[in-house]
């Protein structure tokens, strides 16, 4: 359950460049939250010809949730460090996934707003690839450890 949560705060805020960053040693890990949404605001730039209007509203979004994401993981790593650390309970999880698909459906409003009819297309469509492709992977990392 946790790795398929964290898989999927991964997804929201690496849509537009997980494809190709997660083959490359580091990926976005090592980059601040700025570098995170300057760089993910440019492939969408490239995927779906944003204005320039288009892509200082996109910018800001990405950037709020790559600030989310970083605060997350400072606190997921000093959480593992704490030898005392337990499990969530089953409610804290449930909570966990709900927060997360609540904010699913806000960054899926605000880009509904921020683009047109043919580029919130494109974007769906790109996110449905991604998501694909990503437990395509995910299964078959699970079955290289069973081998």
């Amino acid at each position: 359950m946790k790795q398929i949560l964290m898989v999927a705060i991964a997804f929201l805020t690496l849509n537009a460049t997980a494809q190709d960053m997660k083959h490359r040693k580091g990926g976005l890990k090592d980059l601040s939250a700025e570098e995170v949404a300057t760089l993910q605001t440019k492939k969408m730039t490239l995927e779906l010809d944003l204005t320039e209007a288009q892509q200082a509203k996109v910018k800001a979004l990405v950037l709020k949730e790559a600030q989310a994401m970083e605060s997350k993981r400072a606190a997921r790593k000093a959480k593992k460090e704490d030898k005392d650390a337990k499990r969530p309970t089953k409610e804290e999880r449930f909570n966990m996934a709900n927060e997360h698909l609540d904010k699913q459906i806000e960054m899926k409003k605000q880009m509904k707003t921020i683009l047109n009819d043919e580029q919130y297309k494109k974007w769906e469509a790109s996110r449905s690839n991604k998501k694909k492709s990503e437990l395509k992977e995910a299964k078959g990392k699970r079955f290289q450890k069973r081998s």
